[in-house]
């Protein structure tokens, strides 16, 4: 070899080694909106009670919502074959459920000639078409087959005392023809999420799967839906009534409310009821100041498991996973009370002697695992990223257990978990490729001790093509919803490595008030809203110029949606160290906030009182209250149709802020609601976003005093 050939190959070698950006991003491919927005995305997995077969629905999207589309897939949990696509209809489908002898799939889908959604049956092992099983007006939901296969029950919504389908339908064609349009209430709540609520209510049905058979409300005339209080658990998306089938397909278990009138006033609570699949007036099995949801069944039959939330007077509480004999007889036992943190997802292994669950923990989410005795153990932590939706198989000879896998630089797939190996084996591979071709780098962890003494997790993402000789501006982004935790893993919404890709340096602070970090650092932030953690994410970004010596301080902006935007709202009343910010669906007036909201009982317990009595969390920490101080140029964001964080906050915040000649924009979205999820109204703010801050953050730029 010449010696200048040498020479050149010891110089790549040595650049190489050293994680030169431009040798170290070679052959791969840019963030794009179109690369994070397309790639397809895997849902929850569905296990075959005989641990066979791996249900879940796929969803391939575009741009354009019509031309989007969803389906069931299959694949073998033991990785032997290529996932198999069930469907091929553009209605997606929900609520996948396997029969007990696992031939057998139902969901819930909305096909050409359905008004609603109904409920489908499809048969695996005999193949054909999806037979659809329910013809009901007020839609079918959340199916389950009878333990023998024999009967499903669903959900569906029905008008207040409609005795059957027949006085239902009859309900719904008067209202529609009815020559007024008109909303009345005379209790709260009356909106949620997008969406204002109407009287009607959810209700469990059953079914035989026999042609022709007749759907049966087994809540239609009990006291349970008569009373004033009556509904189902509520979610973002809609209503839920977790219901199930006893063991012995002779009664269902379900979950539901008899208090949520108080809603103005007072906590509500969800609690397990039993009903028989006759019909009957249902039992309640559990009682008191706690919520209960997510109720199922070990495999052989004993024991019945569910996660029991004690908010009482607190502004958080963790979700615990709890379990009582069956039949019940009351006593409920918590498990795992060592463990510190919140169950989001539990699965039963076949032999019924073992839980696993997953829970969020420090920007990571692990898998844990319990017996019905109580006993707890970190089961195993992903070297990055996070489990999520595990679940197990109920009739397996060895244990299968399964979940989603994914990281902020992995897009969610199905894998197979072996806690004995503490390993996982990817089951699909949907977008792996494509994330592969992608510049990107997981993120960086890093603690401090804050002023207040708490230890703060934070988590830094670096730019495409990181030059580490090269400063930096720095972006901090503020989780939503205080409740949460920054984690590693892809969002469409704030996807940090999109808001890198120009050349920031994204900061994630899990300041007080996140979830994943102990019970106590939750609930630290009631009567502590917003200063305390503000101060947290002010000293984290200090931290972080001190500690990456790329991070050029003189250019710091911060963003941030929902709890993360009040924030951003916040910092605009109490400093000038950012050069520009962003809010979306953020309040700037906490007490218009809590008229306002579809929710407002626990906004009192975080300040203390109703904002009548003025306590001093009202009086000192109201950011609108403060607008004299307003300076920082900040662009605004807002969904038409938010009734979480109405329109009404944002306007306040800019006609504040062009009252101070603050410079400022507005951005205003007829078509979404908390969240923008069009993917063309999200291209645009990703621009909108870009634009702001290249508009502040260049070298020499200044804010307006």
């Amino acid at each position: 070899m010449r010696r200048s050939s040498l020479f050149a190959a010891c110089v790549i070698a040595v650049l190489a080694s050293s994680g030169a950006p431009a040798l170290r991003a070679q052959n791969k491919k840019p963030i794009t909106h179109e690369a994070i927005w397309l790639m397809p995305r895997v849902g929850a997995p569905v296990v075959s009670p005989d641990g066979k077969w791996v249900a879940f629905s796929v969803v391939q999207p575009a741009y354009d919502e019509k031309e989007q589309q969803s389906d069931v897939w299959i694949v073998a949990s033991d990785g032997s074959s290529e996932p198999r696509r069930l469907t091929y209809t553009k209605a997606g489908e929900s609520g996948v459920v396997w029969s007990a002898d696992s031939r057998r799939i139902a969901f819930a889908t909305r096909r050409e000639t359905d008004e609603a959604n109904q409920i489908y049956v499809l048969d695996i092992a005999g193949g054909g078409e999806a037979r659809r099983v329910t013809s009901i007006s007020g839609g079918a939901m959340q199916p389950a087959f009878r333990p023998d296969g024999g009967a499903i029950l669903f959900s569906s919504f029905v008008y207040p005392n409609a005795a059957d389908e027949e006085a239902n339908r009859r309900v719904a064609v008067e209202r529609r023809d009815r020559k007024y349009q008109l909303r009345a209430y005379d209790t709260f709540p009356v909106r949620r999420w997008d969406r204002w609520l109407d009287d009607r209510q959810l209700h469990v049905f059953t079914q035989a799967l026999e042609p022709d058979a007749a759907a049966k409300d087994l809540l239609a005339g009990t006291r349970l839906v008569q009373n004033p209080g009556y509904g189902a658990r509520d979610v973002d998306a809609g209503d839920e009534l977790d219901a199930i089938w006893a063991p012995d397909g002779q009664s269902i278990v379900f979950v539901a409310t008899t208090n949520r009138n108080v809603a103005a006033y007072a906590p509500t609570h969800t609690h397990l009821f039993q009903v028989p699949a006759g019909g009957g007036e249902p039992r309640q099995l559990t009682s008191g100041d706690k919520t209960y949801e997510h109720p199922r069944f070990a495999p052989d039959g004993r024991t019945i498991y569910f996660t029991v939330n004690d908010d009482h007077n607190q502004i958080y509480s963790h979700d615990r996973l709890s379990a009582a004999a069956w039949p019940w007889a009351g006593a409920p036992t918590v498990l795992a009370s060592a463990i510190d943190r919140s169950v989001s997802s539990f699965g039963i292994t076949a032999d019924s002697r073992r839980v696993y669950f997953t829970a969020e923990s420090e920007g990571l989410e692990p898998i844990y695992t319990t017996t019905p005795r109580g006993e707890a153990a970190l089961a195993m932590t992903p070297e990055r990223g996070v489990y999520t939706n595990v679940t197990a198989a109920t009739a397996s000879a060895t244990p299968v257990i399964v979940a989603n896998w994914s990281s902020s630089i992995d897009p969610a797939e199905i894998v197979r978990i072996d806690p004995a190996t503490k390993t996982h084996r990817r089951l699909t591979s949907f977008a792996v490729a494509r994330a592969a071709e992608l510049d990107w780098r997981a993120p960086e962890h890093f603690w401090f001790t804050s002023s207040r003494g708490r230890r703060i997790h934070n988590m830094l993402i670096r730019p495409a093509g990181f030059d580490p000789g090269r400063k930096y501006p720095l972006l901090v982004v503020i989780h939503g919803g205080f409740a949460n935790m920054w984690r590693d893993q892809i969002t469409v919404r704030w996807n940090y490595h999109l808001l890198a890709q120009p050349g920031y340096v994204v900061l994630l602070t899990n300041y007080t008030g996140s979830t994943g970090f102990g019970e106590a650092f939750s609930r630290a932030i009631q009567n502590d809203p917003f200063d305390g953690p503000a101060r947290d994410i002010n000293e984290a970004a200090d931290e972080a110029i001190r500690k990456f010596s790329f991070i050029d301080g003189s250019r710091q902006a911060a963003a941030g949606a929902s709890y993360g935007g009040h924030l951003v709202n916040w910092l605009e009343a109490t400093t000038t160290r950012y050069r520009c910010l962003i809010s979306h669906a953020g309040l700037v007036n906490s007490e218009a906030q809590w008229g306002t909201s579809d929710g407002i009982y626990h906004r009192e317990l975080m300040a203390g009182g109703p904002p009548w009595e003025q306590g001093p969390v009202w009086r000192d920490q109201n950011p609108i209250r403060r607008a004299g101080q307003f300076k920082t140029p900040m662009l605004l964001s807002v969904g038409e149709h938010d009734f979480r964080v109405p329109l009404n906050n944002t306007l306040e915040n800019w006609s504040a802020l062009q009252r101070m000649k603050v410079p400022s924009r507005l951005l205003v979205w007829p078509n979404a609601n908390h969240w923008i999820s069009n993917g063309e109204d999200s291209r645009q703010f990703y621009t909108e976003v870009r634009t702001w801050l290249a508009r502040w953050m260049t070298p020499g730029t200044t804010t307006a005093n």
